[in-house]
């Protein structure tokens, strides 16, 4: 069956067929604990030296962290989730004006994961967006709501800026100049996905997405502050990061993991869903230039000179990571030595 939007104004009663995952691979939400212990580093502390010592025991033991005082105003963040509520709420005949499942789109919106490619769907619908340079992007972006390209390029400049910064810590965490990272990976392209997962009405037997490491950098998440969904694989359990006041949650992408041969891990993340009430995520990406070559640097390999991965660009890597499912295993496995 292909895949639907479904945020189309429907209310289910039993879960479609193609949504049912089978026995093994469903998320048994009650055996999910909460994770108490998940890091949050607050960036407005004033000792630089303190916050990059915090961020690389975070990449390096959890592959994630959370943030606050992140210099994102509180009213762009305020704003960017009322507007993308806005946005799921038009009549579906207005946002199927930009559906489309063809991932070289730089505005659409789409539903689960890879539709062509995927035998079971997963209970998201999502609007995907180019966001760098805005001047080449937002003139495509949805005029419905109103302010939604004056809001949306707001939120993206912001949170770029706070990428970037993370980025110089993580390269001084790693014991290189802070403008390693950012200078070896070009002009870095930024994407952005607005995910709306429906309340569902079996949420034991699907997934909003399964587990999954990001293709990209360095992701950075902004929940909702009532509605959990995020889900994060630690010693073999999967817990459920709480939403933690006015914080963005920062995951570590497939091109840190190779960058600093594999001494910072990508993490394993999904989506489970609820059947009380909708939610929404905003994630935004930042990606290497398509050309940029990802290598570990001399002062990262081991003993022997050695790299856990071979040398490859961005845009090899992104097409191979889209030419399969999202649930297929890690994609880096394909790029090792």
């Amino acid at each position: 069956m292909e895949a639907q939007l479904i945020s189309n104004g429907s209310r289910f009663s039993t879960l479609p067929r193609c949504y049912v995952r089978p026995e093994p691979d469903r998320p048994r939400n009650s055996e999910s604990e909460v994770y108490h212990n998940a890091p949050v580093i607050d960036l407005g502390c004033g000792d630089r030296q303190f916050i990059v010592q915090q961020i690389a025991a975070a990449c390096t033991n959890y592959g994630f962290f959370q943030v606050i005082n992140h210099g994102v105003a509180k009213e762009t963040v305020e704003k960017m989730l009322e507007v993308a509520r806005e946005f799921f709420a038009l009549p579906v005949e207005e946002k199927m004006k930009l559906f489309s499942n063809d991932p070289s789109k730089t505005t659409r919106l789409s539903t689960s994961s890879n539709p062509h490619k995927e035998k079971i769907h997963n209970w998201r619908d999502y609007l995907r967006l180019h966001c760098y340079p805005l001047e080449n992007y937002a003139r495509d972006w949805p005029s419905n709501p109103p302010s939604f390209k004056e809001t949306v390029s707001q939120y993206c400049m912001e949170v770029r800026e706070l990428g970037l910064r993370l980025q110089e810590a993580i390269s001084e965490g790693l014991g290189l100049d802070k403008n390693y990272i950012n200078n070896s990976l070009g002009e870095q392209g930024q994407h952005m996905a607005i995910n709306y997962y429906p309340q569902c009405p079996e949420p034991e037997l699907t997934y909003g997405l399964p587990a999954h490491t990001d293709p990209n950098t360095l992701t950075i998440l902004l929940q909702e502050m009532h509605v959990t969904g995020l889900q994060l694989l630690k010693d073999g359990k999967w817990l459920t990061v709480r939403p933690f006041p006015n914080a963005f949650v920062v995951n570590i992408g497939d091109q840190l993991q190779a960058l600093s041969n594999s001494k910072y891990k990508s993490t394993w993340h999904r989506a489970v869903v609820n059947s009380h009430k909708p939610r929404i995520s905003v994630a935004s990406f930042l990606c290497p230039n398509n050309d940029a070559i990802i290598k570990a640097p001399r002062q990262l390999l081991d003993e022997e000179n050695n790299s856990f991965y071979r040398e490859f660009t961005y845009s090899e890597y992104y097409e191979k990571f889209w030419s399969r499912n999202l649930d297929e295993g890690h994609c880096l496995e394909l790029f090792k030595n």
